[in-house]
């Protein structure tokens, strides 16, 4: 009875590891060939330098190439699609923006619904805003500037990248939390709008840290504050707004997504590579470099986030009227 007991767990024991070797074999056989990462976005951004620096640490971590694949347009929306549209095996992912969480309240006839068609898989990094003006507006901190613009209302003209931007909902949701008055002004992208604030036509811009960091550093704009709810390595004695402002936060972010019904082991195992990667030291300086902060996520607090800020931001555009222009 012994020996027929011990011979049948050890038949057992055998049946078990032979049943799992097929699943280990599944997993690790992820990828077996090359992964396209569709960036919503032209080649040479910021959001593009960040997407082609995480593929090439990924693939070869994986042993596949992850390719580039850049479709830009409609404010990111036509790269959002293709990707809410593909098979969901993971061989298309895609580079997620921030600006998923005010498209879905921006644009009303999305041929996909972001939260409901794409699995969030791994969040990059935050990249923070400045808070910067024109050096001739006589104010050279939050509190002065807020307080120079209760003083002339209406009079202060505010520069956005474009309408329903991060830049103009940025400055939108800094308006609602201070109370004072602004007048947007849209232009085709940051590079544009900078270039008026530099040259005193506009007095202040919410910009993304990589566009205008130079223009900080020779002095061009006054540099008040970052956005983001941490002090910038790239700016360390640049304070935050929320400093002056407590619970302000804007930043623009990246990360990782897949069409929803990608398996739950290639989720998993996408997401253990991206945070190994954000755990690399050289990854880490070159992200520090471009002003960007390092924010390793599980899928499930990743999916929160962008729930939380799809809800925020879509406030914001409401209470704004923000349309596109």
């Amino acid at each position: 009875m012994t020996v027929r007991r011990r011979q049948f767990l050890q038949i057992a024991a055998s049946a078990a590891a032979f049943a799992a070797v097929p699943r280990r074999a599944r997993a690790q056989a992820y990828p077996t060939r090359p992964v396209h990462l569709v960036v919503p976005v032209a080649p040479g951004g910021a959001l593009d330098i960040l997407a082609r620096m995480i593929a090439q640490w990924v693939g070869d971590h994986m042993g596949q190439p992850f390719v580039i694949d850049n479709r830009p347009g409609a404010g990111t929306n036509i790269g959002v699609g293709v990707v809410a549209h593909a098979s969901p095996d993971g061989y298309t992912l895609l580079l997620i923006p921030q600006s998923v969480t005010t498209n879905a309240t921006l644009y009303t006839k999305l041929d996909f619904d972001f939260l409901r068609d794409i699995v969030p898989i791994a969040m990059i990094s935050r990249l923070p805003l400045v808070m910067e003006i024109n050096p001739s507006i006589p104010a050279k901190t939050v509190a002065e500037f807020i307080a120079y613009a209760k003083a002339h209302p209406g009079t202060i003209s505010m520069a956005s990248g474009g309408s329903g931007s991060a830049s103009h909902v940025g400055g939108e949701f800094f308006k609602m939390q201070t109370g004072i008055d602004m007048v947007h002004v849209p232009y085709r992208g940051g590079a544009p709008a900078l270039l008026d604030l530099i040259g005193g036509n506009v007095q202040v811009m919410f910009s993304p840290l990589p566009e205008s960091i130079a223009a900080i550093r020779a002095g061009k704009v006054r540099a008040l504050a970052v956005t983001t709810a941490e002090r910038s390595q790239a700016l360390p004695d640049l304070p935050t707004v929320a400093e002056t402002v407590p619970g302000f936060e804007a930043s623009t972010w990246q990360g990782i997504g897949a069409p929803k019904g990608t398996s739950a082991p290639i989720v998993a195992a996408l997401n253990h590579e991206v945070n190994a990667a954000l755990a690399d030291s050289n990854i880490r300086e070159r992200l520090a470099a471009l002003g960007s902060i390092p924010t390793p996520m599980s899928p499930d607090d990743y999916e929160k986030l962008i729930v939380a800020e799809t809800a925020k931001w879509g406030k914001v555009i409401r209470e704004a009227h923000i349309t596109l222009q």
